[in-house]
């Protein structure tokens, strides 16, 4: 690790993100977002964990569009930033985007579990 100091929130999202719980880490990034909105890295990982959220309830339109919209922006902080290998994460949008299937929008939350299942990926500090 580079020896610099994140915000808080940052570390607490690795800690959320790798528990699946993907509505704190919205919750988490968006507070940091919000006091820098130049910074397009957090954005890109926010949107990562929106369409996440979005995926496990049914939302794949919108689970679709927060990928794509994630991959954009992050690709701009290759390979590292903040400590965080980004082009892991850019492989890993790019895995979850070929299984998310086009042609639906939305399904019922009771049938969540007929939906391609995602990778996992363990985000950490490097």
């Amino acid at each position: 690790m580079d020896g610099a100091v994140y915000p808080e929130e940052y570390y607490e999202f690795f800690v959320s993100f790798n528990e699946g719980d993907y509505y704190t880490c919205h919750d988490l990034l968006e507070e940091l977002w919000l006091t820098d909105k130049s910074n397009l890295f957090l954005k890109g990982l926010l949107q990562m964990s929106v369409a996440l959220y979005h995926y496990s309830y049914g939302n794949v339109k919108g689970a679709r569009l927060m990928m794509d919209a994630g991959y954009t922006y992050l690709q701009h902080y290759t390979p590292y930033w903040w400590g965080l290998n980004v082009d892991n994460v850019l492989y890993y949008i790019i895995k979850c985007r070929s299984l998310m299937p086009e042609e639906t929008d939305r399904i019922p939350f009771e049938q969540v579990y007929q939906l391609p299942r995602l990778p996992e990926i363990y985000l950490y500090m490097e």
